[in-house]
């Protein structure tokens, strides 16, 4: 899929070509999405609108470059958004709030659970913007030039805060709780 051709089909008002890019990229931006609120159905509310945004963007920005990191900007945006105005609530309705485990697993559940609940306070510890990049580079996959651009940072400088903060973590978490948290969100 060559992206650019795309992208100016959907300029040029050939807006069934946007079909591909949401197939390619729609699961990725939900998971972007869910890591970040942990919920299922804001998740898919959110990821809605980013590919709505993008949809209606896509027509308007002639200067898309790089389809991929614009898409994840436009879901970051959306996300901050949506933490600016949502009131708290749980819902009950989430599927995964009402899992139930297989009683062979518990044991081994339970120590991954903890392992991965000491990274998450390992990972808030860390500066918004060193988290955003962490998750954004192991859990994402982004490079750092798109990571760059979601941010608004140099890419030398999102070497050097990821750096740091891998460093800052590796001091504080065991290597297989590292391991397993990147393996659990892949």
């Amino acid at each position: 899929m060559d992206e650019l051709i795309i992208i100016k089909k959907c300029q040029s008002g050939d807006m069934s070509s946007f079909e591909e890019l949401y197939d390619a990229y729609a699961e990725k931006i939900y998971r972007f999405l869910y890591y970040r609120t942990k919920n299922r159905e804001t998740a898919e509310d959110l990821t809605s609108d980013t590919f709505f945004k993008a949809m209606r963007g896509i027509q308007r920005d002639n200067d898309i470059k790089q389809f991929r990191a614009w898409l994840y900007k436009i879901a970051n945006n959306t996300l901050i958004d949506h933490y600016r105005t949502r009131k708290n609530h749980v819902s009950l309705d989430d599927e995964e709030t009402m899992e139930v485990k297989d009683p062979q697993n518990i044991e081994k559940d339970s120590e991954n659970k903890l392992l991965l609940e000491k990274v998450q306070q390992e990972l808030e510890k860390l500066t918004e913007t060193q988290r955003q990049i962490v998750t954004m580079r192991v859990w994402d996959g982004l490079s750092y030039k798109e990571i760059s651009e979601i941010v608004g940072k140099t890419e030398g400088n999102c070497k050097v805060i990821f750096s740091r903060a891998t460093g800052q973590l590796r001091e504080t978490i065991p290597l297989t709780a590292l391991i397993l948290f990147v393996l659990t969100k892949n």
